[in-house]
This record gives structure tokens, C-alpha cells and sequence, in this order.
């Protein structure tokens, strides 16, 4: 009579594997941030899918407006505008500062994938840091504006301000009224010029492009932040 050894550990094995597989589908029901195939929704936490999230709504006009309508995030939806490479159908005002401090001017109207990356910045990057520089919050963004039908100064490449995917900050203003400025603080040394570093540091990853004034000349006054659809979803964070 054969030994039943074998078969009990093989048994052994399959359960094992039966119930790492449980705990695996659970887990990843329980953080969808990570998963390519979830849903996303501007309450969730960052996780490895975010930035490829972020990038899908960048295409689809109606899965991102979808997004902000299920966080009861009010917003105006402008008319589209352009034609060809120069068309921008995702432009959007919110209409409160309760996902991203208030902008100044208030008509930029970036497009809604990066409004949406602009939310969990706000949240999770601009926010803490200025908590942690300053111990107050920033109320404004002060922006250079968003659609802009041009090609990359100095290149053959359209820039992603041609559809109104991108958002140039130029300062941003506490509760206190103090305003911290990229063309005045970024390399003084001191808090305000560590926040602005901090800041752009931790928004590597989040947007598909990242430029500050450590990049060129031409961003010695604000942060250039897009969601460029890149091969292989690569980003540049300079």
C-alpha cells in the first residue's frame, strides 16, 4: 500500500495556495488604488495604479467627469474649444475650494485628468507640506493658465497646454495671506524655498510631467504639471 504522505502534502500545498489566493483577492478588494482594472475615485488613497488611472481619464472625457460627479465635486464644465491637436473637450471650474484651493485667475479651466491629479496633490503633497512648513494651509493657487494652443519652446512637439492638459502654479498663498513664490522663494534657502523643493519632489509620480525651476529658464516662475500619455507610462520630473 502506497504512503499517503506525498498526496497529504500535496494537499497541504493546494490549501495553502487556495487560501493565499483568498487573502490576495481580498487585499486588493480592499485597496483598489493599486489596481489597473479598479475604478478610480478621487477619495482613494495614492497606490501603483494611480498615475496610470490619472493618464486613462486624461483620454475619456466621460470617465473622469464620472469621477468628480461621484465625489459630489461641484464643477462648470466649459465648452470645448480648438480644432485637431488643438482641441480641449475636457475643461473644467470648480466651483469650491473643498478639493483644491481656490485659483487665482479663476478662469485657467485645466482639463479634468488634471484637475483630478490636482485634487490628490492638493491632498496629499501640498497640504501636509505646507502643515509642515508653515502650520497653516494653502488657500490659493496662483496659476499662469492652462490651455494654450503652442508647440514646446524650442521644440517640433505639440505641448500638452494645447488640449488644456496641463496647469502652470506660479505661487501659492497661505491662510495668513503670506504668498510663497517659485520666481521669488525657490532658491533662497529658507521655508519657503524647502517647501516649494518639497513640493515639487512630491509631486514626481502623481503627474505625468513635472518642471520647476530647476529644469530651464523658461520655468523660473512656476511648476509646469501635465498628464502627457506616454509609451510605457513613463514620467519626467525635473
Amino acid at each position: 500500500m502506497k504512503s499517503l504522505r506525498p498526496y497529504l502534502i500535496w494537499f497541504g500545498v493546494a490549501v495553502l495556495l487556495a487560501l493565499g489566493a483568498i487573502r490576495a483577492m481580498q487585499w486588493i478588494r480592499d485597496h483598489p488604488e493599486h489596481m489597473p482594472t479598479a475604478r478610480f475615485e478621487l477619495a482613494h488613497p495614492q497606490g501603483w495604479a494611480t498615475h496610470a488611472k490619472l493618464v486613462g481619464l486624461a483620454g475619456d472625457d466621460a470617465a473622469c467627469f464620472a469621477a468628480f460627479d461621484r465625489a459630489k465635486a461641484g464643477y462648470l464644465r466649459r465648452p470645448a474649444i480648438g480644432e485637431g491637436v488643438c482641441r480641449a473637450s475636457q475643461r473644467l471650474l470648480l466651483t469650491s475650494n473643498k478639493f483644491v484651493p481656490t485659483m487665482r485667475p479663476a478662469g485657467a479651466a485645466p482639463g479634468c485628468a488634471v484637475t483630478a491629479a490636482m485634487v490628490l496633490w492638493d491632498r496629499d503633497v501640498v497640504q501636509p507640506l505646507a502643515e509642515k512648513h508653515f502650520g497653516q494651509k494653502v488657500v490659493e493657487l496662483e496659476n499662469l493658465g492652462s490651455y494654450n494652443c503652442r508647440k514646446i519652446a524650442g521644440k517640433q512637439a505639440q505641448s500638452e497646454h494645447s488640449t488644456a492638459n496641463a496647469i502652470d502654479i506660479s505661487a501659492f498663498v497661505l491662510a495668513d495671506g503670506t504668498r510663497v513664490s517659485l520666481l521669488d522663494d525657490w532658491n533662497d534657502g529658507d521655508a519657503r524655498s524647502e517647501f516649494l523643493h518639497a513640493v515639487r519632489d512630491g509631486s514626481c509620480g502623481l503627474f505625468s510631467t513635472v518642471l520647476s525651476p530647476d529644469h530651464n529658464a523658461a520655468h523660473a516662475n512656476h511648476f509646469h504639471l501635465d498628464m502627457a500619455v506616454r509609451t510605457a507610462g513613463w514620467s519626467v520630473c525635473r
